[in-house]
């Protein structure tokens, strides 16, 4: 009988990389997921999130709160960039032979989920915020107010998506901890 090696993953050499088996597996699927709402809430503030009135200054559909879509930019493109990282990552931890690097992997992405579903939470109640504030009178022709409403739906699926991938972290943890390792250690 061939065990596994702590932490979910076979031994190093054993099989090969099954894309179907990778693509279908439910952490790949909520990965490419939080990845598609990233890119549409970063680029629905690139395209309508700003608009200019009778100057070439541009201002937020946000109540006029630059900081409200530099704050989904910058959260946007960072959990983007996340996501795909830890794709990478996801495609590599089978080949991980060294237990500490497969426990830094997943402690690593235990936080990073965290921090990010932290990030969307604050992000969807302050762009909603924002946009409660935003008077009709501020955005002609409703310029922009389908983006915002869209940014908005979005963030809350982030929101929910990072919750999910967070819950599969702690059970992953909690399901790969050996009985000779005991006490899971942060080293």
């Amino acid at each position: 009988m061939e065990s596994k090696a702590p932490y979910g993953a076979a031994k190093a050499g054993n099989g090969s990389f099954d894309p179907y088996a990778f693509f279908t597996h439910p952490r790949t699927v909520l990965r490419i997921l939080s990845w598609v709402f990233s890119i549409v809430v970063f680029s629905c503030i690139v395209n309508e999130g700003y608009i200019n009135i009778g100057s070439e200054r541009l201002l937020c559909v946000f109540n006029n709160n630059a900081d409200a879509c530099n704050y989904g930019m910058t959260v946007g493109v960072a959990c983007f960039l996340g996501s795909i990282c830890f794709l990478i990552l996801d495609v590599y931890f089978p080949s991980m032979s060294n237990v500490r690097d497969r426990r830094r992997a997943v402690l690593l992405d235990l936080g990073f989920s965290g921090v990010a579903c932290f990030l969307w939470f604050v992000g969807f109640c302050f762009l909603a915020n924002q946009w409660q504030m935003t008077s009709p009178d501020e955005l002609p022709l409703a310029q922009g107010s389908d983006a915002a409403r869209a940014i908005i739906a979005f963030c809350f699926f982030s929101t929910l998506s990072w919750v999910i991938l967070r819950c599969h972290c702690t059970a992953f943890i909690i399901t790969h901890i050996t009985a000779e390792q005991g006490v899971f250690v942060l080293i």
